[in-house]
């Protein structure tokens, strides 16, 4: 957490939800909402991988805002399996961008949760998505909408040792959605967080096709 960024507490249907916020240098393009890994297994919104994906959007001109899960932190109430972090997410949305350009992200456990929250979001359209491991291989990961393809990133790593790359493609390869492997890579992307940022980078500055 870098000293500019901010602390918030918003509401969510278990109630308090603990979020931190970055802004950035000027005026932002838009709101990027991003989720974390599985609340069970050490994840919170302070994850490295959670924390690099703020800083791409940041650095893209993106307002950034990471929240704990239900049972996190500060967040109030318990574990839900997906279902009520969906519906958090999507709470957390309307509070921090009720309008305008909106992005979302996840990372493994938290890509799930931001499949369910895009697809409970019609009709709104996000910008921009990224979902880095894709927890594919231990819940059921909402397809993407075909018209969403062409503002998704999905990024996994080759050597992938805690969510098989081969289930994430056997969960894109229905849908045509493309996925990124990064040779030699792990789940926790160990000694490539700044590739990892520079390839979500390069995601977020490509202009949509008309």
């Amino acid at each position: 957490m870098n000293s500019a960024t901010q602390k918030i507490t918003l509401q969510g249907g278990a109630g308090a939800i603990e979020a931190l916020l970055d802004e950035p240098a000027a005026a932002p393009c838009g709101t990027a909402v991003i989720a974390h890994p599985h609340p069970l297994f050490g994840g919170t919104m302070t994850n490295k991988v959670v924390q690099t994906l703020a800083r791409a959007f940041v650095q893209a001109g993106w307002r950034a805002v990471r929240f704990n899960f239900r049972g996190v932190g500060a967040s109030e109430g318990v574990y839900d399996e997906g279902h009520g972090e969906a519906a958090d997410m999507r709470q957390v949305i309307g509070q921090v961008a009720p309008e305008g350009a909106l992005a979302v992200a996840g990372f493994s456990f938290g890509a799930f949760v931001t499949s369910h929250a895009v697809a409970g979001m019609a009709p709104r359209q996000p910008e921009k998505i990224v979902l880095v491991g894709t927890a594919a291989s231990r819940f059921e990961v909402a397809p993407i909408a075909a018209e969403l393809h062409e503002r998704t990133l999905v990024l996994h790593g080759e050597q992938d040792d805690t969510v098989a790359l081969a289930s994430v493609m056997d969960w894109a390869r229905p849908q045509s959605l493309p996925v990124t492997v990064i040779p030699g890579v792990e789940h926790f992307f160990h000694g490539q967080l700044p590739l990892l940022k520079s390839l979500v980078l390069r995601h977020l500055r490509a202009p949509l096709q008309a």
